[in-house]
């Protein structure tokens, strides 16, 4: 095709050469009809710059438009250069819970939405990400994330705000990365959200992921929101974690699912009657196993609290293996009419979980990539998981001493609880699937005259939506 320049030259050319027969019948100077042709000439640069500008213009907006896109990872609207991305995805999980026995806290067999989190994530600049997460389950509205993380360097990453503490392992895993309904007992001891300011990054060829947070501090499996995202002393709390996949570029195929780490946290925080900084600890089946004292004469923090947190995972092939060891120990005091008692209690609880595809997808900690989807049409099922898990977690004995003037009252609070769990898995496509458990827990003590806690067994469900 012709370019519309050139078109323009030719008509003017046309013009000029028909020029003398549409003006007066004076004949004109060769003087004069060179001069005509010079205007024409600079009128068809004037009108070939025009078009030039055009075509920037229209360059300029082609390749500037957003990019926008869908997939099972959610939406997304992308500036043409990649530097800018919003992204929108969501979790919805839908659960059901029944006891087979009647719970000493009352706790009622009932269907309830967990979690309901929109989802805003996205980058500014190139090296800027932010994610903004509230949350509408369980009849109630808190912010779970909300921060930005400056990706200066693959080694050198800083966030700012509300976000996951770098302590347990199931913790950091995603919600819809879950195994099971329910985490297990170490993560009822590492905090789950709070707010400060985090350096991390991957060192040694990516082989090893680091992270150093100075935070508000919150309490053993809790946020927070717990305080209001707000802090109520001025002391704050250390965290960090090393985890290491030695084996990540092996040429042993078998090794390179291992992941190896340690995590750990330091405080020094005194509690108030109106807020004790103390935790109370539930079984799968979300009744409340173990408190310390509360009322006229409470059990508080008071000092320093330190948790420690080995932890692994591997996965090879349809086969994965989980397992942490977390311990808190915790300065406690309590003043009653008998006197001040004080003392340093150590908490402890370990898991390990196992889960194999039985339709041979690959196991992996993060995400999940489905051999088939559920289809009537073309008769696939998609894909199916087996899952196992046993969990203990352990209270000092020490808190139970002392009769009516012990830390935690042994005739309501058991100083154990073990747990073992079966499921099955079934993913319908990669963003839906349904979980079934039985979970059966055994305790000491937790009973009227020292004796044990009736056993709780619970069967539980999930419809999980994730994208």
């Amino acid at each position: 095709m012709t370019d519309p320049a050139q078109r323009w030259r030719a008509a003017a050319l046309a013009a000029a050469c028909l020029l003398p027969f549409s003006t007066a019948r004076a004949e004109p100077s060769i003087a004069d009809l060179l001069q005509r042709l010079e205007e024409q000439e600079q009128r068809i640069m004037v009108l070939e710059r025009k078009l030039e500008i055009r075509e920037e213009a229209d360059q300029s907006i082609a390749s500037s438009a957003a990019v926008a896109n869908a997939s099972p990872r959610g939406f997304s609207l992308q500036s043409a250069d990649g530097q800018n991305q919003v992204k929108l995805r969501g979790v919805m999980h839908f659960d059901g819970r029944y006891l087979a026995n009647d719970d000493p806290n009352d706790v009622k067999d009932t269907w309830q939405a967990t979690r309901i989190r929109p989802i805003v994530e996205g980058t500014v600049g190139g090296i800027y990400d932010f994610r903004f997460t509230p949350d509408f389950g369980q009849g109630r509205t808190v912010i779970q994330d909300a921060y930005v993380t400056g990706r200066f360097n693959p080694s050198f990453q800083v966030t700012a705000g509300k976000f996951k503490v770098p302590v347990g392992l199931e913790r950091l895993q995603g919600s819809n990365d879950m195994r099971f309904v329910t985490r297990a007992f170490p993560t009822s001891l590492a905090p789950n959200r709070d707010l400060g300011l985090q350096v991390g990054g991957k060192l040694v060829d990516s082989r090893l992921d680091y992270a150093v947070a100075f935070l508000n501090g919150s309490n053993d499996g809790a946020s927070s929101e717990a305080f209001g995202d707000v802090d109520i002393n001025d002391d704050k709390e250390w965290a960090g974690r090393l985890f290491a996949h030695p084996f990540a570029e092996s040429d042993n195929f078998a090794l390179r699912g291992l992941g190896l780490g340690i995590a750990a946290t330091y405080t020094d925080q005194e509690g108030t009657a109106a807020q004790p900084l103390l935790p109370a600890f539930r079984t799968p089946g979300q009744s409340t196993f173990f408190s310390y004292r509360t009322g006229a004469t409470p059990t508080l923090a008071d000092g320093e609290r330190a948790r420690i947190a080995p932890q692994f995972y591997y996965y090879v092939g349809s086969l994965g293996l989980l397992g942490e060891y977390t311990q808190v120990s915790q300065d406690v005091s309590r003043t009653t009419s008998s006197g001040f008692r004080d003392a340093s209690l150590d908490t402890t609880a370990w898991q390990l979980a196992a889960s194999w595809f039985l339709t041979g997808e690959e196991a992996a900690f993060r995400g999940f990539k489905p051999g088939s989807i559920f289809s009537l049409e073309n008769g696939t099922w998609g894909a199916l998981e087996l899952v196992g898990r046993y969990h203990e977690l352990s209270v000092d004995d020490d808190a139970f001493a002392g009769g009516a003037d012990s830390f935690a009252d042994p005739a309501v609070s058991a100083r154990k609880a073990a747990a073992w769990a079966l499921g099955v898995n079934w993913y319908l496509n990669e963003n839906l699937k349904w979980v079934l458990n039985y979970e059966r827990t055994s305790f000491d003590g937790g009973a009227n005259g020292g004796a044990d806690r009736e056993e709780e067994e619970a069967f539980l469900t999930r419809v999980a939506l994730g994208f």
